[in-house]
């Protein structure tokens, strides 16, 4: 069973930056694709980033395009979230995930998933 465990949360006034990190429990951190999904009260969950095995292929949706940026270090097993020139809409519980698929998209291709952190962005 893999484990991920988000860190880097809080508060930040618009305009300013957090980066997120999720630490993976896996010697074989390498096999699977990222992903960031986040959650706003009363709203579904959603695809915010994702990366490939290999850190080469990346996905963004058109709401943080240009703002935030993924990456992924495999000898820490460790997959980041920086984000930049942040918005009150941003604010959510961010989550971490991990799919054995190469293009992973839908909620149901991810296997694995962190408990959350709260990211709140003041206006």
């Amino acid at each position: 069973q893999v484990q991920l465990v988000e860190s880097g949360g809080g508060l930040v006034q618009a305009g300013g930056s957090l980066r997120l990190s999720c630490a993976a429990s896996t010697r074989t951190f390498g096999i699977y694709s990222m992903g960031w999904f986040r959650q706003a009260p009363g709203k579904e969950r959603e695809l915010v980033t994702t990366i490939s095995r290999l850190g080469v292929s990346t996905y963004y949706s058109d709401s943080v395009k240009g703002r935030f940026t993924i990456s992924r270090d495999s000898a820490k097993n460790t997959v980041y979230l920086q984000m930049n020139n942040l918005k009150p809409e941003d604010t959510a519980v961010y989550y971490c995930a991990g799919s054995p698929s190469m293009n992973p998209r839908a909620t149901s291709a991810f296997n694995f998933w962190g408990q959350g952190i709260q990211v709140t962005v003041s206006s």
